[in-house]
């Protein structure tokens, strides 16, 4: 590919981090032409000679001809990216929420265009997954992949886990330095880390995904109870994006989990992110970097923007030869607490192997069907906290799948 030129959407910290670190490289043959941001009154690091409003100032100059796309609107990027592909245009993106919401569609856009569509930045910032899933992993038939992939769910639980504050005032604190948006509803019940998962899982497993299809818990409804339940007990909790192949079928979901110290996510604190890849020739391997921050999630487009210029582009082998099915009918092993006693009869448990009654908090510990767990069950009891086993759940599953083949 010849001159990259760069027509950028937003101008964020993402954007800004692009910015300054695609100026300090010298090893790219690419300029970011036209800056197209939404709010003109915005103070930036830059004059505000250097930005347009108007995106077709973008999407229809036909000089450019990559649209980097680095705003927070998934609706917006929606019309950003496709209409740029429609127009010739290689799109990089780091809108996990747009890509995972319509993986099929950009699929076919973009194969049906002959453009590049790359997004490297949209899962777990600098840590380079995607890639390595649709290259190194290639040739290898994967088992298994676990994330932290939320940098803030992880900053809290990293805090809870060592102050006797609440999850509300470690949230505001989050909020206050940046870790945590005033709306935090995608990062705190999970969604955030599903749609992550998604784009994980067809590129880990080549399985496309309806965001309604995967179970997302997260960790809103968390208490100091909890916590110190975790501590005695040798754990830590985690929100952990999970995904497991068994025979033909593939089970995933995001949930909070208790972990040990042999648990890849034990030690990673703060807002680093970690992946966790099983592979049957690779064996076990461990991705850890930042997940988010201007200059961690700009490296990661960086990468994308370079591979380009080497016409790099995924193939999705895996999802055109996948003959995976998804499964969302099976057991698991959770621990369920509230301060309201009665909230426990609202989850219903096939086996109870503990149970712990007080007038102010209660738990119990057993074995239920996953499929009644929801996320509106979880919004509408803002008492009940819900984790699962992280060192159990791989067995677990082995486990039923062998008794299912042998009966």
């Amino acid at each position: 590919m010849n001159k990259l030129n760069i027509g950028l959407f937003g101008f964020g910290c993402v954007g800004s981090g692009l910015y300054e670190v695609l100026n300090k490289s010298n090893l790219l043959n690419a300029t970011i032409n036209k800056i197209v941001v939404k709010d003109p009154t915005k103070k930036r690091s830059l004059s505000p000679s250097a930005f347009s409003y108007n995106k077709h100032d973008i999407l229809d100059d036909p000089e450019i001809n990559l649209v980097v796309e680095l705003i927070d609107d998934a609706e917006a990027a929606y019309d950003i990216v496709t209409t740029a592909m429609k127009n010739g245009k290689h799109v990089v993106s780091a809108n996990k929420k747009l890509i995972a919401e319509h993986l099929e569609e950009l699929i076919q856009l973009k194969e049906k265009y002959n453009v590049s569509f790359l997004y490297e930045a949209a899962v777990c910032g600098s840590i380079p997954v995607i890639r390595n899933l649709e290259e190194y992993y290639n040739n290898d038939s994967l088992d298994s992949i676990q994330g932290i992939c939320n940098g803030t769910t992880n900053y809290i639980l990293s805090r809870l886990d060592k102050e006797g504050k609440s999850f509300d005032e470690i949230l505001k604190d989050a909020q206050e330095v940046g870790f945590a948006e005033s709306d935090p509803t995608l990062d705190i019940d999970g969604f955030d880390s599903k749609f992550k998962l998604q784009i994980l899982l067809l590129h880990a497993f080549g399985l496309i995904t309806r965001p309604e299809e995967v179970l997302n818990l997260g960790i809103r409804n968390i208490k100091q109870s909890d916590i110190r339940f975790a501590q005695e007990k040798g754990y830590r909790i985690k929100l952990i994006s999970f995904a497991k192949k068994i025979g033909e079928e593939v089970r995933a979901f995001v949930a909070p989990q208790f972990v040990r110290d042999d648990s890849f996510g034990y030690n990673v604190e703060n807002e680093f992110n970690a992946v966790s890849i099983e592979g049957l020739f690779a064996d076990r391997q461990l991705f850890t970097g930042k997940g988010a921050g201007s200059y961690p999630t700009a490296s990661a487009v960086l990468s994308d923007v370079s591979a380009l210029q080497f016409s790099y582009d995924y193939e999705y082998r895996k999802f055109k030869r996948n003959k995976l099915k998804w499964n969302d009918e099976y057991k698991i092993r959770v621990f369920v607490s509230t301060s309201e006693q009665e909230s426990l009869q609202k989850i219903e448990f096939l086996t109870v192997e503990e149970e712990f009654i007080s007038s102010h908090y209660s738990y119990r510990i057993g074995e239920i069907e996953i499929k009644q767990l929801n996320h509106q069950l979880y919004r509408e009891n803002p008492e009940l906290f819900i984790s699962f086993f992280g060192e159990g759940i791989l067995k677990d599953l082995q486990k039923q799948e062998e008794f299912v083949l042998a009966h």
